[in-house]
């Protein structure tokens, strides 16, 4: 791994999945414990209800509003520009945006036990997710 310090946002690789997008900041390749990306949820989006057992989150909301799911209970939260959102590690979540606009929040992953040795590059974690919902991934990350 090549020390870099600075990723620019305005340098992204975008993944259009089905139900959001996602634009690649940080690779989890180029760091020790984490990786960032900024999600794009439109009007009424929302990504599967889904689980990350090795990773707490969090969210800085940029743009938008929406609701953040918790749970299979389906506790919801408000979320506006300026909150932050926590998901703990093996916390059902997703979330919705609620707005007319798109809402934009960037996420910051944070691996409990290091990058996952399984899916040790942000493309190997779409690949699964592809396989997983049965999505192609030539279709969801664009070049």
């Amino acid at each position: 791994m090549q020390n870099k310090f600075v990723f620019h946002t305005t340098e992204t690789i975008r993944y259009r999945f089905p139900t959001h997008v996602n634009d690649l900041v940080m690779d989890r390749a180029d760091a020790t414990t984490s990786e960032v990306f900024i999600v794009v949820l439109e009007s009424g989006q929302a990504p599967p209800l889904h689980v990350h057992h090795d990773t707490e989150q969090i969210f800085f909301v940029l743009e938008g509003k929406g609701l953040l799911q918790i749970g299979e209970s389906a506790e919801r939260f408000a979320v506006t520009p300026g909150d932050v959102a926590r998901i703990p590690p093996s916390t059902s979540h997703r979330i919705f945006c609620d707005g007319d606009k798109p809402l934009r929040y960037l996420s910051v992953d944070c691996f409990v036990n290091g990058t996952p040795q399984t899916e040790p590059t942000w493309d190997s974690h779409v690949r699964a997710m592809c396989a997983q919902h049965d999505w192609d991934f030539d279709q969801v990350r664009e070049t």
